[in-house]
């Protein structure tokens, strides 16, 4: 049976670099749209829509970080930014505004078509595992909590919060042990998978942006505690 290919969205001002990365994805067996700003991306990702998203932060007309505001007041869609060594604080924030993982230029096309690669397997396997923990198949519930995800779902009190990739792999590893901490690197193995570094604070990031999706829903979510120079633990309610 054939394999359906994944289509990437490749957003930046750079035509040499559309025009290079975009080779290197299609030599690979992806279906590439390219985008020179983030006002033609978000019309072109609308009218057809795309498995990941790599966006350049700097940009005209619309820059990455409007344009991830935009993608994500609708989605979860998997993004990876593009962003320059200088613009640290950039990448913190984009983070913050939810997006899955960030490469620094100038980069190698390899490691970012194995960021790519490993981001898919992400969102493929989350969608297709069964926890073992489960009722009614490949649901976790942990109280008010329940993570389903074969349709990558994740419910609080019933009520809908959609989450990204890396976001739901972070809860789901936090949920499946409640009271166990987990430290930063073991939840960086669990959202981005072995041998892939992140900075801490990228964790730190995730996880205050999927404290914030919950505290939109309940003001009194304190389910995920910080442990100061450890890491993280979910505490049951």
């Amino acid at each position: 049976m054939e394999t359906t290919k994944h289509t990437i969205a490749l957003v930046d001002d750079d035509r040499n670099i559309l025009t290079s990365v975009q080779m290197a994805l299609e030599a690979e067996g992806f279906v590439v749209h390219t985008y020179t700003d983030g006002e033609a991306a978000l019309q072109g990702i609308q009218a057809r829509p795309v498995s990941l998203a790599v966006l350049d932060i700097k940009m005209p007309r619309m820059d990455g970080m409007e344009l991830l505001q935009r993608l994500r007041a609708r989605s979860a869609l998997p993004v990876i930014f593009l962003s320059s060594k200088d613009e640290e604080l950039d990448q913190l924030m984009g983070l913050r505004l939810g997006a899955d993982d960030y490469i620094t230029k100038p980069f190698s096309q390899r490691l970012l078509l194995e960021r790519i690669r490993a981001l898919l397997r992400r969102q493929d396997a989350s969608r297709a595992e069964g926890s073992g923990v489960s009722t009614g198949g490949a649901a976790i519930v942990r109280g008010s909590l329940t993570l389903d995800e074969t349709r990558h779902q994740c419910l609080w009190a019933g009520q809908d919060i959609m989450l990204t990739v890396t976001e739901f792999l972070l809860v789901k590893a936090l949920a499946l042990r409640p009271g166990m901490v987990k430290s930063r690197d073991q939840l960086i193995d669990a959202a981005y998978g072995e041998n892939i570094y992140v900075d801490d604070r990228t964790i730190d990031s995730h996880i205050k942006r999927v404290r914030k999706k919950f505290r939109q829903i309940d003001d009194n979510f304190n389910q995920i505690e910080t442990l100061y120079g450890i890491g993280y633990r979910y505490k049951e309610d």
